[in-house]
């Protein structure tokens, strides 16, 4: 099937074939020189924006403008589309991997902390044995698939794979996004604009080294599986394929569902708002999740759920406090709200640009209205949960699969789809078969049947050909730059957003060199005291060594901390019994948290640090440029 668009036909040739290569050359060529020129040995409250060199900046202008014009050229191959959005995701989500020495995110140190108990447990446990990180263990197909992957691999540590995790995951998601958009339409412009949107509005951070990663991934494989083979199309195709596809659906419902919490009811919401469509109106799919689902909550999960109901039932309807971020989670300085800005505006703005495109876009507002119905399933979990106060991200990220493709709609002259197409082609057909227009000897019969063309001249397109590609050879220059204005600003927008905070999420190798000495050296029944988590291996060795991460608690212990720091964390930390010793540790990542997210400031934080650096009765261990770590000295013996 033919792409629509807004150009005319132009001259053939190789050189004309491969000039999309030129801005995708130039873009790369500016990324691996920023590369090289970029130091983030000192990041500011800006994180990796104002740290990078300007050619990154360069750089992706380029391959943005590069990519809009050759998505829009139907001379170029889809090949060159595919291309430049390897090239963004490489820009995007490879740059820190090269960038830092050290894999972010303290989430996803933990996650290599549980793996690493799974290899040394050998097995699942339960609460009684290793306290709250048990839930782990009841949701344990991500981590059980990694300790396989790193044995594969004869790795040590999964840290040595997932500074690259955020790539892999996304390409991961291409495969079905590509599935889901070819279902609705052929016009490549529409695809490719969508995909390029996804992955640009898609900030959030799922794609860092986390089981919601893979779930999320197997999510929008599910729903590509149901859109193209669980229509009514599909299932007058053949029952036997349909068994195959419904076997295919049940592993990958099964892989969701004992992965994570939130994603199998995010996908049963989608599965059941497409049942109210006519088109998908197949409760195998639905019916199977919420089964499986339900299953493995009243089995594995249940000691987690049985725990945790009450707060559960009473989250239910409170969306205020849901979408609530509440104390320790607020932005705090100029370069922290700055970016916390950026990414509401990118996200309002794929938002906004969604609903133009339902309203500009009629064709599609019918055609595709069941992933029409897939974007908007998720609003309702608002009112289910706050998810630790994330709830209001995971909703976004879950309606992003169909709100690009409308928002891509928005950016595009009229579009058609594959039903659209088709209708076209038949209406052609059938005029091609009743025409009566007559030909002379010799000449070629155009692709109406009603055009006469002397032998040796080029065809010309009839009038069904004129309709396909467009609206002629004029284009107003609102249509081309102001769409490439907003794709522009958005793909801009994305680096704040994704990597604002990297001096929250970047742990220099001091740091985790200081980090990696405390738990060389805690015997086991230690007690490790911190400000928060936010520090690489804060929950190493966890089976072993119990955690206090004192802003945690309530305000008013944490306002005795500040007001007499030293005697209060020794009270706190005088239970431990030998052979177990306390530590207090401070690092480069808790104060990055702790003032950017409005808990302490640097100066509470000194007075802090200084407390327990002058009070005898702590000593210090340990000491870099990262960070401190001090003992509480025990009674008896040397240290008295």
């Amino acid at each position: 099937m033919t792409d629509l668009s807004d150009l005319p036909p132009a001259r053939s040739g190789r050189v004309a074939l491969a000039r999309p290569g030129v801005p995708l050359f130039v873009a790369l060529t500016l990324w691996v020189y920023a590369m090289r020129h970029t130091d983030v040995s000192r990041l500011d409250d800006y994180g990796l924006v104002s740290a990078l060199h300007p050619a990154f900046w360069a750089g992706l202008a380029v391959l943005t403008t590069g990519f809009w014009f050759t998505v829009r050229d139907p001379r170029r191959p889809a090949a060159w589309s595919a291309a430049y959005v390897l090239a963004l995701l490489v820009m995007e989500r490879a740059t820190q991997a090269v960038l830092y020495p050290t894999p972010l995110y303290a989430w996803a140190w933990k996650h290599e902390a549980v793996i690493d108990h799974l290899l040394t447990a050998g097995g699942l446990q339960t609460a009684d044995q290793v306290g709250d990180m048990a839930v782990y263990d009841q949701w344990p197909g991500f981590f059980a698939a990694q300790a396989a992957l790193q044995r594969l691999l004869g790795v040590d540590s999964a840290a040595m794979f997932m500074a690259w995790w955020p790539l892999a995951s996304s390409l991961m998601l291409l495969l079905p996004l590509l599935l889901i958009y070819r279902t609705f339409t052929e016009d490549r412009r529409l695809i490719w604009t969508a995909v390029w949107l996804f992955y640009v509005a898609n900030w959030v951070g799922q794609d860092y080294f986390s089981p919601q990663s893979v779930a999320y991934a197997l999510h929008v494989g599910v729903l590509a599986v149901v859109l193209r083979r669980f229509g009514r199309s599909a299932v007058r195709r053949g029952r036997p394929r349909q068994a195959v596809w419904t076997v295919v659906l049940t592993v990958m419902i099964v892989a969701i569902v004992i992965s994570h919490q939130l994603t199998p009811g995010m996908l049963a919401v989608c599965l059941l708002a497409l049942c109210l469509s006519r088109r998908y109106r197949d409760w195998v799919p639905v019916v199977t999740t919420v089964v499986i689902f339900l299953a493995w909550c009243l089995t594995a999960a249940l000691p987690f759920l049985s725990a945790a109901m009450p707060d559960m039932i009473r989250s239910i309807g409170d969306v205020g406090a849901n979408v609530e971020t509440g104390y320790g989670a607020t932005p705090t300085g100029t370069g922290a709200i700055a970016t916390s800005w950026a990414a509401r505006l990118l996200s309002g703005s794929v938002l906004l640009l969604a609903v133009v495109g339902v309203l500009r876009q009629r064709v599609l507002r019918h055609r595709a209205r069941p992933l029409l119905l897939v974007a908007a399933a998720p609003l309702p979990m608002f009112a289910a949960s706050s998810y630790g106060s994330e709830m209001i991200f995971r909703v976004l990220l879950f309606m992003l699969p169909g709100a690009a493709f409308f928002a891509a709609a928005a950016l595009l002259p009229k579009v058609r789809t594959l039903a659209a197409d088709a209708a076209a082609q038949e209406a052609g057909n059938r005029r091609t078969a009743t025409g009566s227009a007559a030909q002379e000897p010799g000449n070629r019969q155009t692709a109406t049947g009603s055009t006469a063309q002397q032998p040796g001249n080029r065809q010309v397109p009839g009038p069904s050909k004129a309709r396909r590609w467009g609206t002629g050879t004029w284009v107003p220059l609102a249509a081309t730059w102001v769409p490439l204005a907003a794709l522009l600003g958005g793909t801009l927008a994305f680096v704040p957003a994704y990597s604002g905070k990297d001096r929250i999420n970047y742990f220099p190798p001091q740091e985790v060199a200081l980090v990696r000495q405390l738990f060389e050296q805690a015997p086991e029944g230690s007690l490790v005291v911190a400000a928060n988590r936010n520090y690489p291996d804060a929950y190493a060795s966890y089976w072993r060594v119990d955690h206090y991460w004192f802003l945690d608690d309530a305000r008013s212990h944490v306002d005795r901390i500040v007001d007499s720091p030293a005697s209060t964390l020794a009270r706190d930390m005088a239970g431990v019994e030998r052979p177990g010793r306390a530590y207090f540790l401070l690092t480069q990542g808790q104060l990055a948290n702790s003032e950017m997210n409005g808990q302490l400031d640097k100066a509470q934080l000194d007075r802090i640090r200084t407390s327990v650096d002058d009070s005898p009765r702590f000593r210090l261990v340990a000491e870099n440029g990262a960070g401190w770590l001090y003992v509480l000295k025990q009674s008896g013996g040397a240290e008295r």
